[in-house]
């Protein structure tokens, strides 16, 4: 008798329905969170692909206009707005907007001109729309030139 109790025991040693329902409920809303999780670093690093490109755009652009001299053409003042161009890195499309203005004008010749460009990514994932601009994503540099020639108090 004692080896049937025994038997009836060991059968008797698995989970129930109910702990396994219960087991399976608390791991499926781990996985969801984890899910989430996943989505949201996704999202974050192709947000900073984004940023990190629109720095080298806007690295670039401020390059050119540095390299070319004070009296250049391209270094002429712009509208408050400035001057906006669309440019293409690696499949994708860029918002380029360039402000160049005199900050100090003495014998009306530009001493200082005050260079700000900010590159935005245009967004890929509206399908109603491609000139949606992501708002995460831009860079903003600004830099100042002066000429090289004396002021008027130096000799």
């Amino acid at each position: 008798m004692e080896q049937v109790k025994k038997q009836r025991s060991i059968s008797q040693a698995g989970f129930t329905l109910l702990e396994t329902t219960v087991a399976m409920v608390l791991m499926s809303i781990v996985g969801l969170g984890i899910a989430g999780l996943f989505a949201y670093a996704a999202s974050n690093t192709s947000n900073a692909a984004d940023r990190e490109m629109a720095g080298a755009v806007a690295q670039q652009q401020m390059e050119q206009l540095r390299s070319v001299t004070f009296t250049d053409s391209s270094l002429a003042a712009t509208s408050p707005s400035g001057t906006t161009t669309t440019v293409m890195r690696l499949g994708r499309s860029y918002t380029v907007n360039t402000i160049i203005e005199d900050s100090a004008v003495v014998d009306s010749s530009a001493t200082l001109k005050t260079i700000t460009i900010k590159v935005t990514p245009q967004s890929a994932s509206a399908p109603w729309s491609t000139n949606v601009t992501s708002i995460f994503g831009s860079v903003t540099l600004v830099s100042t030139r002066s000429c090289l020639t004396l002021g008027q108090n130096r000799s």
